[in-house]
């Protein structure tokens, strides 16, 4: 018996990196996968993968979700932004400027936690399903029902678990936008593998895989007036509703799993085909709760795929880390990809 559940899902990895992990396939990321990702830096040449965090300008495509908003920094009771620190004590030369911000942490560039989706799973074997995460964890305490910071807050789970592992290993690239375009599509096993053949791209075990849909660059293009619906209905996404591309997800040991759109998968309209019952999100489910694999959605991956194929290549050394902030479930990410 591990520590947190007495039985695990189907085709998950509980327990595989040990009773109370909570990297998951970061495990993977060892010093001789960093070695192998070094190897790919040729001209280094840096390319960023990350939208301003104001990207999207609005919560067009998220109503939950905003941009950040500035605050203001009070010092002696003066606005600390241009702020001639002689207004405080006219001996001093200095002027000051100073900021807080509200930041939404999965509005732009990000990664997403362990602890942002789990599921309803009967992890202890009493027969009732329960809320549960990756390896059998729970993000509230389970003798009080609270969580870290009043009403949110993880207390197993949290992005500083990816933070402190450093993330940097060797990215590849899967160019959907070079073979789809712009269309609205679910790429599902058939067709990624007729795009990884026609590409003579290779996933290995600890890549971090990043899949270019063009749907960054239309959200760029878009600027402040972010049309909802035209996003929605544009640019090929992963489908999770191909078992067999699931399975690969599963076969391939890919550490993360990447995208430049909002969910790194398809969405369908409905929470499952006709008569099932089943996950919102079958990646993500797959994913954050059974695997152990970080998702990290709209990157900035338009410049590195074109460089990339104009280059005849498709790895680069990928350097990734959130913000080490400890109860998140969820972190902005400002990614290097170095060639």
């Amino acid at each position: 018996m591990a520590s947190n559940w007495r039985q695990r899902p189907a085709g998950s990895t509980w327990g595989d990196f040990g009773p109370d992990d909570q990297l998951g396939r970061v495990n993977l990321l060892t010093p001789e996968n960093t070695l192998a990702a070094v190897k790919e830096v040729r001209q280094g040449l840096r390319f960023c993968l990350s939208l301003p965090l104001d990207v999207p300008a609005t919560n067009a495509l998220n109503r939950k979700r905003h941009p950040p908003a500035f605050k203001t920094v009070i010092r002696d009771g003066h606005v600390a932004f241009n702020l001639p620190l002689a207004r405080i004590d006219p001996r001093l030369t200095d002027v000051n400027c100073d900021e807080a911000v509200t930041l939404y942490m999965q509005h732009s560039t990000q990664w997403d936690g362990f602890a942002h989706m789990g599921s309803m799973f009967d992890a202890d074997g009493d027969g009732k399903p329960e809320p549960v995460f990756y390896n059998g964890h729970h993000v509230v305490d389970r003798d009080t029902g609270t969580s870290r910071f009043g009403e949110v807050g993880t207390h197993a789970l949290g992005i500083e678990h990816m933070a402190k592992a450093c993330v940097q290993g060797r990215g590849v690239m899967i160019d959907l936008q070079a073979h789809f375009g712009r269309d609205h599509r679910p790429v599902g096993y058939d067709d990624l593998m007729a795009v990884l053949d026609a590409d003579a791209v290779r996933v290995e075990p600890g890549d971090l895989v990043c899949v270019h849909t063009g749907y960054a660059e239309m959200l760029i293009e878009q600027g402040r007036d972010v049309d909802a619906e035209t996003m929605r209905t544009s640019c090929a996404a992963l489908d999770g509703w191909d078992d067999r591309l699931l399975q690969w997800i599963t076969d391939s040991s890919l550490v993360a799993l990447i995208s430049d759109n909002r969910a790194v998968e398809f969405e369908h309209g409905g929470p499952m085909p006709p008569a099932e019952r089943g996950p919102l999100y079958a990646i993500h489910e797959l994913c954050l709760f059974k695997l152990g694999v970080h998702l990290g959605e709209l990157w900035y991956l338009a410049e590195l795929a074109r460089w990339l194929r104009e280059h005849h290549r498709y790895r680069f050394l990928l350097t990734a880390p959130p913000l080490h902030l400890p109860g998140a479930v969820g972190s902005p990410a400002n990614p290097i990809a170095t060639v």
